[in-house]
């Protein structure tokens, strides 16, 4: 880029910025270039009963008029009648028209349609139309008829070009506000994104892990207590544990394997690998046997194929249900697993004869734990409804009712 280049954007950049010194700055060079204009030109001998010579008077109230278009965007109307009563004086006074008269209504009149609203430009705009009339057919020569229309032309063109620059100025203000507006709502939609994400992710984790560590806990506790006298047994429960865990280890790295940004193939392979979902329902219950819980599963209706969506949250209810049975139903409960499938429902019911109740219904009620808030959003997210409550004959039950396309 060429220093000449480079010096005119800057210029251009210190303007934008300070409008109102180029505006003093234009009004300098009107006076730069009209004043040496207003002492050469010459009256005509037959004109000079009708004009008067340039003086230091007529010099003054050009100076005035000119610097006045110094604030012709703040106070456009302002300077319209303060150009227009100049305009009447000197006219008044006999002086010839001039460069910097003639050039300031012009300016004047286009700052008005440019830098007001529609009523305020038309209002100066017609005022400023009659005074040029009225001063055209008042001066000593009056103009053919010609003339005076070019001059009427030339007023209304300049205060169209104003209120046209207007309305190009508001076009793009409000492009760019929308565009702004529209960046925001892109910033708010992806933050709100992130955050569904991560509230999905949790949800994922706390079933991952609570699931499977209530299993590992229960059968390290009972090999604990039988590695003695059953060390068979103990080995068993160890077995089981080291199985379970690896199952959950593998649930959470794919889990939280979608926040990870350089994978292989393999990890990518591993880490889309499907959800559980109904089909694994035998898989869990015999997990949940073998810490020693008791549970029986029952399927009413014909059996139908729920959407993904509900399939892994059907599933991860039971699984959250059973959970809290683990953790709060005592050693000698048992559970029942019940599905129910209509034409276009899903119920599951998940119920135990523990004393649970008392366990998870205790504390605060207005802020319950993860998993009980997690089956509410999950049993939401797809148009269900979620009963959550004592069992009647005592224990704890949970019933959902997922439509089967959600």
């Amino acid at each position: 880029m060429s220093p000449r280049i480079r010096g005119l954007r800057t210029c251009r950049a210190l303007f934008q910025r300070r409008p109102q010194a180029a505006d003093a700055i234009l009004g300098l060079l009107l006076l730069l270039v009209g004043l040496p204009l207003l002492f050469l030109q010459t009256v005509p001998p037959e004109a000079r009963s009708h004009w008067v010579d340039p003086d230091a008077r007529q010099v003054l109230l050009l100076v005035v008029l000119a610097m006045a278009l110094t604030f012709r965007r703040t106070h456009p109307l302002s300077v319209l009648a303060v150009v227009l009563g100049i305009e009447a004086v000197l006219a008044a006074c006999s002086y010839m028209p001039s460069v910097i008269d003639m050039l300031a209504f012009l300016i004047a009149v286009y700052g008005v349609a440019a830098y007001r609203g529609l009523a305020h430009a038309a209002l100066g705009g017609g005022v400023a139309l009659l005074v040029f009339n009225v001063l055209l057919f008042t001066l000593p020569e009056r103009p053919e008829a010609a003339a005076g229309l070019t001059n009427n032309a030339l007023v209304v063109g300049v205060w169209v070009l104003g209120r046209n620059l207007r309305l190009r100025r508001a076009y793009f203000a409000e492009l760019e506000d929308r565009a702004a507006r529209l960046e925001r709502a892109r910033g708010s939609d992806a933050r709100a994104a992130r955050i569904e994400e991560r509230s999905r992710i949790a949800r994922e984790l706390h079933d991952v892990v609570a699931h499977h560590v209530s299993v590992m806990t229960v059968q390290a506790g009972a090999a604990r207590r039988v590695i003695d006298r059953n060390p068979d047994g103990a080995r068993e429960a160890m077995s089981t544990i080291e199985e379970v865990g690896r199952t959950a280890l593998s649930e959470m790295r794919r889990i939280v394997g979608v926040l990870r940004t350089d994978r292989d193939a393999e990890q990518a392979g591993r880490e889309l690998a499907p959800q559980p979902g109904l089909g694994d329902l035998g898989e869990l219950l015999d997990h949940v046997r073998e810490t020693g819980l008791s549970v029986q599963l029952w399927i009413e209706g014909e059996a139908r194929t729920p959407s993904p969506g509900v399939d892994v949250a059907a599933f991860r209810l039971i699984q959250e249900a059973l959970t809290n049975t683990l953790k709060h139903a005592g050693p000698q409960a048992r559970a029942w697993v019940r599905l129910y499938y209509t034409a276009a429902d899903l119920t599951v019911e998940v119920e135990d004869d523990g004393r649970g109740t008392a366990t998870i219904m205790a504390g605060d009620k207005d802020n319950p734990g993860h998993g009980l808030v997690g089956m509410y959003e999950r049993v939401a997210l797809y148009g269900g409804e979620l009963r959550i409550g004592p069992r009647i004959g005592g224990g704890f039950g949970v019933r959902a009712r997922f439509p089967l396309e959600a």
